[in-house]
């Protein structure tokens, strides 16, 4: 891979990673519109890079929220922290049962499903509106409502959802404050994400030449820039209600992505 690639790969995955315009959405319409070959198909461990860099990036951002939580953790007592952190783990079920259960299934809608991609992008895009019409409040999350959030970054796994538009849209809609449901949203993935770089590193199939150490480089810093560019972005836009313009977007792309789906 050449560097100039795993850069754009790199800048890619950090900016949908949290923009609410779905990145696996994104992918299959490149691969329609450009060809299947025209995109080289990255390793394993150029994937596992990128998502280790944007879940850094998130670390990064919340830091003082992760360390507040470790901290009220190793207290070993029931408090804030601890409450927090079992909605965290109440919101990663639905998926992580999913990806463990049905990953084989999942990759059905993949490959060139450009239609259902174009559906899912209005489907983001109505989520997306509703959430900015939403009446500002100051209310927590749930326990209920963890789960609930967590069934819409299930359903997210579907390409043309976003997972960030869904699962904040979803918390915006359930009445929780906007600035508390970006952090949810960006906080709980990340358990997931480094589950599954996890999963791919034990799972043996990751191979690795130092021929590729330049690329993964320029990568994992071009993912981990721009998550942090796009993670502060996105927390800005929430709290001023400007997801309208994500949502006009989604609904642009996911017509002449049913348009090419159907007379391309």
């Amino acid at each position: 891979m050449e560097i100039i690639d795993a850069i754009i790969l790199g800048i890619i995955q950090g900016l949908t990673e949290f923009l609410p315009v779905s990145s696996s959405g994104h992918l299959e319409l490149g691969k329609a519109i450009l060809g299947a070959n025209a995109i080289p198909e990255e390793s394993l461990l150029f994937t596992v890079v990128l998502h280790f860099a944007t879940a850094l990036s998130t670390l990064v951002i919340f830091w003082k929220d992760v360390m507040e939580i470790f901290k009220g953790l190793f207290q070993f007592k029931w408090n804030e922290q601890t409450a927090f952190s079992l909605k965290i783990i109440i919101s990663m079920i639905p998926a992580a049962l999913v990806g463990f259960f049905l990953e084989d299934f999942m990759e059905v809608f993949f490959g060139g499903a450009i239609l259902i991609v174009g559906i899912m992008l209005l489907v983001t895009a109505v989520l997306l509106y509703l959430a900015d019409m939403a009446k500002t409040t100051d209310k927590d999350v749930s326990y209920r409502s963890a789960f609930i959030i967590g069934m819409a970054q299930m359903v997210a796994m579907l390409p043309g959802i976003s997972r960030s538009g869904a699962t904040i849209s979803t918390s915006v809609l359930l009445g929780i404050d906007k600035t508390k449901s970006a952090r949810f949203s960006f906080l709980m993935v990340v358990p997931l994400i480094l589950g599954k770089v996890a999963k791919d590193i034990l799972s043996g199939d990751i191979s690795f030449e130092s021929s590729q150490s330049a690329a993964m480089g320029a990568g994992f810093v071009a993912a981990f820039i721009a998550g942090l560019v796009a993670c502060t972005w996105m927390i800005k836009l929430v709290k001023q209600s400007k997801l309208t313009y994500f949502a006009i977007y989604c609904l642009v792309v996911g017509l002449i992505a049913i348009g090419w789906s159907i007379w391309g």
